[in-house]
């Protein structure tokens, strides 16, 4: 069986926007989607009042309206998608974690009905992105038009198999050109007790550069030789290069930060600020991606 996409829904237009975009997500994998909404709980210790008479009958009648409301949505132009729906007790980051579990991708809306209008990433995102066991969707307003392009950064260190795995299946499912984006603002240093030089050559360090990811992606582009992959080096933060590049990219995919140093809220500097302000729907890749198929 084929492992499903699981997106998650609110009610709020953020959330209605990543039920369309999972339902094409699922539409091009052939995958069921499942949408899950997270009721919750009256607590009287939060609130100091007691439950209202009829609160819980009242407010799961209004989530499965709202769900029915989903699923029509999810299924424009693809009446044949497999679509289930759940409402499942509990704060919505630990719910949606916990649904992730045998999903290919978890799909989110980038704030949800509890935000703050200014804040471009909701707090149930960022639990979520953090601390997913599949690879996480994060949508704020996907392209109205397709682009023929998913985005990958690569920063040209080990540790990145499942990243360039998902996104040449990725680009490989959209039947999209993959842009690799490399970006160094310094020369990389040769081990760990090298001192970075003061002043270097920046045409040059561009040519190794250029020359490090092609030597990286040689092997993927071997196993996925219909792939078209145009190598993107450019010489500026890592973030805004990724960012500029969403502009003309139907998807961004960016790992997420597993060494200390580096960590910004459990993702990463890099991936935490393209989450911020792609503009595309981005996909954040901690582990081995699942179920997936060339």
């Amino acid at each position: 069986m084929t492992e499903p996409i699981v997106v998650g829904f609110d009610g709020s237009e953020s959330s209605l926007r990543a039920v369309g975009w999972a339902g094409r997500e699922a539409g091009i994998r052939d995958a069921p989607l499942h949408i899950v909404h997270a009721a919750p709980s009256w607590s009287i210790d939060t609130l100091l009042v007691p439950e209202p008479p009829g609160w819980e009958v009242e407010g799961e009648a209004a989530a499965r309206q709202r769900l029915k409301e989903a699923e029509i949505h999810a299924r424009v132009g693809r009446p044949r998608l497999e679509v289930s729906t759940r409402i499942v007790a509990g704060p919505a980051g630990d719910v949606l974690v916990q649904e992730g579990e045998g999903a290919q991708l978890l799909v989110v809306g980038s704030r949800g009905r509890g935000g703050f209008a200014e804040l471009l990433l909701g707090s149930v995102s960022r639990h979520v992105a953090t601390r997913a066991p599949c690879p996480v969707g994060v949508v704020r307003q996907p392209p109205a038009d397709e682009r023929g392009a998913v985005v990958v950064g690569v920063t040209g260190r080990s540790g990145q198999e499942a990243l360039l795995d998902f996104a040449f299946r990725e680009a490989a499912l959209r039947r999209a050109v993959l842009r690799a984006v490399h970006a160094w603002t310094h020369p990389g240093t040769v081990t760990p007790w090298s001192v970075d030089p003061a002043v270097y050559d920046i045409e040059t360090v561009g040519q190794e550069e250029a020359l490090l990811l092609a030597q990286v992606l040689a092997g993927w582009r071997g196993r996925f030789p219909d792939v078209e992959v145009v190598q993107q080096v450019v010489h500026e933060h890592p973030a805004k290069a990724l960012t500029d590049a969403s502009a003309e990219a139907d998807v961004v995919v960016v790992g997420a930060s597993h060494g200390a140093s580096q960590a910004l809220l459990g993702l990463g500097g890099t991936a935490h600020a393209v989450l911020h302000h792609a503009r595309a729907p981005v996909i954040v890749v901690r582990g081995r991606p699942a179920g997936m198929r060339p």
